[in-house]
């Protein structure tokens, strides 16, 4: 498993500001070494330039505080450590706690919490000295309580930095795990859409390949007609296949519609997904109710006979209706190769005038699979397939052998589709 590692945000804009405060704290720091005793209190007595290299130390590192954290802040303590003992100022250290501020921001915890510690020495050990034991401006308990608001200050500072840290660092993971099942889900559709294509071809094409390799010196009349429908069936997973890959490879000329992993497509429209060519497969719109009388016929080379039967009150959105194409194409894949030939089959499509959409697909199991070659065609994913992609919807999906024999699959898609639903893995593969 991949780590996530949290890499610090520090922009032009960012270092603009830190450049400010420094010059607005500098300024300060000079503006109050340059200040007589007037209120009694001690106050700096000795050169001008040495209150000016204080005041450059406590403001002037700042400015690179987010590039290089642990030299500003060793020199920010260092000059606000002078400055208390200079009788400077005696300030709750707010220079230094910035500094320590970004180092609990950009350095790793377990360093950020041994330069705290010391911080916090340091700071103290200065405040003290300066305050009872070089010029000592009031009792001993004055100057605890001056180091306990210097704690206060520069901790709180630290643990403000920790914590937006640790904020930033859960986000990048939330945006790499929302990445990641993005990723996931993408490829997921990828997976049902090649599927769907690969696999109802490929079953029509080894069955009829097989009833040629079977007939091919007693019947060469059957044998032509079979290799017909092979090349037929070839040239329609050709033309689906391209339409695919076009989507993929983000054609602008290939319709799409979110969340159906398709463009968009009308009930009634009069143009079908199957027509022959590259150009044609990224232009035709993708299959849907009015691209199941094509696919019944498809099914039917395979020797499987079929009623197909539409009752729809409303129009479906184009993502509904390719997801019953879908639905029933993979169905009949099913019925192709575990039936046999003279399987009857009955597909119902039933659409209400809310648009909840009742799909059923019924065998009889009476084909002879044996005798058609379909015993050595396994199974795969095909009712995950399905199952995912009527959740997809905020469907149901039940499919299983009838008590009479054969097989049934009943999906219920609601009208109004709830997308992101997560498909249950554990629907045995078909």
């Amino acid at each position: 498993m991949r780590i996530v590692r949290w890499r610090p945000r520090t922009g032009p804009h960012l270092l603009a500001v830190d450049a400010c405060v420094a010059g607005v704290v500098t300024a300060a720091y000079v503006a109050l070494a340059g200040q007589g005793g007037s209120d009694g209190l001690p106050r700096f007595s000795g050169p001008v330039w040495a209150g000016w290299l204080v005041a450059a130390g406590v403001g002037a590192p700042l400015a690179i505080r987010r590039l290089w954290p642990l030299p500003a802040l060793a020199v920010v303590l260092g000059a606000t450590a002078a400055a208390t003992l200079l009788d400077i100022t005696r300030d709750p250290y707010l220079s230094t706690a910035l500094a320590l501020y970004a180092v609990a921001l950009l350095i790793p915890p377990r360093r950020a919490v041994v330069t705290l510690a010391l911080t916090l020495a340091v700071s103290a050990a200065a405040v003290i000295t300066g305050e009872a034991v070089l010029t000592p401006s009031g009792p001993w308990p004055e100057a605890l309580g001056t180091a306990a608001l210097v704690w206060l200050v520069v901790g709180g500072a630290w643990a403000a930095g920790r914590a937006v840290r640790q904020r930033r660092a859960r986000a990048v993971r939330r945006e790499r795990r929302l990445a990641e099942e993005a990723l996931a889900e993408e490829r997921l559709r990828i997976a049902r859409e090649l599927h769907d294509i690969v696999s109802h071809s490929l079953s029509v094409i080894v069955v009829k390949a097989s009833v040629a390799n079977h007939v091919a010196e007693e019947r060469p009349e059957e044998t032509r007609d079979a290799i017909g429908a092979i090349e037929r069936t070839g040239r329609e997973a050709l033309t689906e296949m391209r339409r695919a890959l076009g989507m993929l490879r983000g054609d602008p000329a290939t319709p799409h519609t979110p969340g159906a992993g398709a463009g968009p497509h009308a009930s009634g429209a009069g143009a079908g997904p199957h027509t022959s060519g590259a150009g044609s497969a990224r232009m035709a719109p993708p299959p849907g109710l009015d691209d199941l009388p094509s696919l019944v016929r498809r099914a039917e080379q395979a020797g499987i006979r079929i009623r197909l039967r539409t009752r729809l009150a409303a129009d479906l959105p184009a993502g509904t209706a390719l997801t019953v194409y879908r639905i029933v194409q993979e169905a009949l894949t099913n019925v192709v190769k575990h039936a046999g030939d003279g399987t009857h089959c009955e597909v119902t499509v039933t659409a209400d005038t809310r648009g909840q959409v009742q799909i059923e697909v019924v065998d009889d199991g009476a084909g002879r699979a044996a005798a058609s070659g379909r015993g050595d065609l396994r199974g795969g994913h095909g009712l995950v397939g399905m199952r995912e992609r009527a959740m997809m919807y905020g469907g149901t999906l039940q499919a299983g052998p009838r008590p009479g024999g054969g097989f049934a699959v009943s999906a219920s898609l609601p009208a109004e589709p709830t997308h992101g639903t997560a498909p249950d893995r554990r629907e045995p593969t078909a």
